[in-house]
Parts: structure tokens; sequence; C-alpha cells
């Protein structure tokens, strides 16, 4: 078995286990709240345990196994690890890496209804002797019996523990195997978070774009600080705006849509004194338009900058707007509002987009439009000398105008008619346009943050001027 485990991939949630208790250098904990001891008893199961698990806890205080928290998380993981290490390393320090791992969960109860979620995460010396390193992730278990979320559970922690044992080196692989003996239909995984020595060059937002790759998570989320956000947590009880773009670069546009929107969005009764959550959107289509896979450098420029301006980003694999929107509201009860220009609110108005959907376009805006969603809709002139084209003025094909009147009519759509002129003909396919044609005129139509950044880090293809 030994022999089999070097160099290859193990996938069985049974060998995993049987690897990890015949390798002498993993010792430590494993605290489990919430779902019983479902990740420990595969080490139990499979023999060898006492060689791997030092202890094994299945409760704290009521104040703890009540409150299912990132927080939470972190106080077990840093209190069993550093028992281990006070009270184990000079007897076994140099032969042990020692390890905690913990979980605070809320399975299906009784009544069922109630979201199925947990924190998860190991802190662990990948040397003897070593610093630690930690892996945290939510987890959301999609099962609906409770017995099979609680085997899911158990899988997908046995996967963490091998993936950080023997793959800390290589984050992709280890992501990829939080699946191994599991779908994306039982288990999501919309937030993990790297920290540590081993993981010292790892930018996790690439960990999160990597986790709506592969369909762990619909969607990833990262703050202006670059540090990765679990969605629910920093969705609920807020009032939504979201402006989708591909800000490849952001540019005066991008924000004057975002911001003259908010004023209208928080002029909104539904909305006036309560947390409005402004959010830019990227979609994973977006990301892959230039081929079968996610130019990670492309992708950081985008995310730095939009740090620089100081915006919350969502990656999703949402493309429809409806599947975006049924997302966001089942983690809120406020009002939620899209951001588009004219010619995104035209290509809604396109069957062809919703073609997928039995009910074709009245099924996707029944959908996108219910609880009183809003879209808020930019004007369009790409020139002083052509019209300015509002949502007050479009044509769709004329079967569909009474739909589109009907709309209107009812509120669906906003006039944003606070803009800034100035802004009205800056795209950034001109800015990339410009950028590599060393024309300098790009500057003035993004933030001045933004342009220092493109300059700085050469983003874009950005060429710098050559010294004398």
């Amino acid at each position: 078995m030994t022999e089999l485990a070097v160099g290859t991939h193990l996938s069985d949630t049974h060998q995993k286990a049987l690897r990890i208790n015949l390798d002498p250098r993993w010792y430590g904990t494993i605290a489990e709240i919430g779902a019983g001891q479902e990740v420990v008893r595969w080490f139990f199961r499979v023999g060898g345990a006492a060689g791997t698990v030092a202890k094994s806890i299945s409760a704290y205080d009521m104040a703890v196994s009540d409150a299912v928290s990132v927080g939470r998380l972190q106080g077990m993981l840093d209190k069993e690890f550093q028992l281990n290490v006070e009270r184990l390393d000079d007897e076994r320090g140099d032969e042990n890496c020692f390890f905690a791992f913990a979980d605070t969960v809320v399975a299906r109860s009784y009544g069922g209804g109630n979201e199925c979620h947990g924190w998860m995460g190991v802190k662990f010396q990948a040397q003897q002797h070593d610093e630690p390193s930690q892996i945290v992730m939510h987890v959301r278990m999609l099962d609906i019996e409770a017995f099979a979320q609680q085997e899911a559970l158990g899988i997908v922690g046995v996967n963490l523990l091998y993936g950080a044992f023997f793959h800390h080196h290589e984050t992709d692989r280890l992501i990829e195997s939080l699946l191994d003996r599991l779908t994306t239909g039982r288990i999501e995984i919309d937030m993990i978070q790297f920290r540590g020595i081993e993981f010292r060059g790892v930018d996790n937002r690439l960990m999160a774009l990597k986790l709506v790759q592969i369909g762990l998570s619909g969607v990833a989320m990262f703050g202006p600080d670059r540090e990765v956000l679990q969605p629910s947590e920093v969705l609920r009880k807020k009032a939504v705006l979201v402006e989708r773009g591909s800000f490849r670069p952001p540019t005066h546009v991008n924000l004057d849509m975002l911001q003259t929107a908010r004023v209208k969005f928080e002029a909104d009764p539904a909305v006036a004194g309560k947390p409005v959550l402004a959010l830019t959107e990227i979609t994973m289509r977006n990301l892959l338009a230039g081929g079968a896979d996610v130019d990670r450098r492309d992708f950081l420029a985008r995310a730095e900058l939009l740090a620089a301006c100081g915006m919350t980003v969502l990656i999703t694999d949402y493309f429809d707007y409806y599947r975006l929107a049924a997302y966001i509201s089942e983690r809120t009860s406020e009002r939620i509002g899209i951001v588009m220009g004219v010619p995104s609110l035209i290509d809604l108005f396109d069957e062809k987009n919703h073609a997928q959907l039995p009910g074709g376009i009245l099924e996707s805006f029944g959908r996108l439009f219910k609880n009183d969603l809003r879209l808020y809709v930019y004007p369009l002139q790409p020139s002083p000398d052509d019209e300015l084209k509002t949502v007050n003025d479009i044509s769709v094909r004329p079967e569909l105008q009474p739909l589109y009147d009907y709309l209107a009519g009812r509120g669906s759509f906003v006039h944003l008619d606070n803009y800034r002129p100035e802004c009205l003909p800056i795209f950034s396919r001109d800015v990339l346009r410009r950028i590599a044609a060393n024309d300098s005129s790009w500057e003035s139509m993004v933030p001045a943050d933004v342009a220092e950044l493109i300059k700085r880090r050469a983003f874009f293809g950005y060429v710098r001027p050559a010294r004398d």
C-alpha cells in the first residue's frame, strides 16, 4: 500500500486515511463540533490511528457548539495546536509534525429547513519543529438527509487532511482533491484560505477563483484588502448593488455607473437607512473569453486594479442574470439592484440568451424581477456626434416591446440621469488599444490610482518608456 501511495494520487477515502495513519510523521488532534465524529471515524476504522490521533474531541462547551463561525474554528485550531506543541514537543518533536484539525458545523436538524453549513480547517507543521501553516474553508452540505451530509463531511475532512499533508506544495491539486469521492451536488466550498510558512507564496484570490473554476462553488468573493470573504456572511442583511463588467481595466465610466446607481439605490424607500453592499462582478465566461483556461496574470491585474478602487469583487459562474439574482436573494432579504449600460439591457431582450429555459424569456424575467429587483441603466453615447440613448427610448423587437413597456411601467428600470457626461465616450477596449499603441491619452480615461498601478506593474502589455 505504501508503495502505491508514493507519487500516486489517491482518491479513495479509506486509502487516504490509512496512508496518513501509516506515515509516522503526523500526530495531532481532531476536534469536531455539531455533526458527530465523522472525520476521526475514518482513522479509527482503517486501523493504526494510535500513531496519528493524539486526542479526538466531539464537543466543547455549549457556547462554542452553538456558534458556527470562523472565529470559533480559529480558536479551536489555535488552542489544540498549541496544546500539542506544549505537551508533546520535548518528547515527540524530533520525530513528529503536529497538527490540529477542527470543524464546527450545523447539519440538517430533525425538523429540516435550516442552512446546513460550517467551517473546517487544519493547522499543521509540514516539517518537524516548523512554524505552522493553516487551511480554513467554509463548507455547505447539499444532501437532503442528515446521515448523507455527515458522510460527505467526513470524506471532505479526510480529503483536507490528506491534501494538507501530501499536497501542500501544490495548492491547485490540493483544491481539486477536496472533491475526491464526492460531487459538486453534495458539497459546496465557497471560501478557502491558505496561511502560514508553506503558503507564503499563495494568492488566496487565485484559490477562490479555482473553487469556481472546478465547480466547488458558483461564487467567490474578496475585498479591497485582497482578503477572501465568505459570501453568505458578507451579503446577509445587506441591500446589494452589483455591477457586472470586464473591468479590463476599470475606467471612469465603470466607477461612475456604480456611483450614480448607488445614489438612486439609496434613495429608494426600501433601501433608505439600511447598509448597502456595492459589488463589482466578473463572470467566468468573461474570464475565459480569451481561451480554454483563465489567464491568471490577467485575472490578478483586474483584481489588483479593482482593489485600488476600493471595490469588493465577486467572481461568479452565473452568466444568466436571474441566477445571480437568485444566489443573492437566498442570502439577503433586502433589495437587490443590478447596474448595467444600455447595450446590456438591449442584449437582455435577445431571446437567444434565454433559450436554455423551458419558458424562455418570460421564465427568465419572472425569476429575475421577483422581489422587486431593479436594473439601474446607464445611458450610451459613444461620441458627441451620436444621439444619447437612455432606458426611456430603447426599442426592442416589436413582439417584445409590450414586455419592455410593462417592466418599465412597473419601475423595474431606473434611468441613471445623474451621470457625468465626460465619462460617456470611455470604453475599456479603447483604453487597451491606446496602451498597446503607447498612446498616453489612456491615462485620462481611468482613475489616477489605476493608471499608476498599470504603469508600475506593466499590466495589459504596458511598456515603460526607455530611459535616456
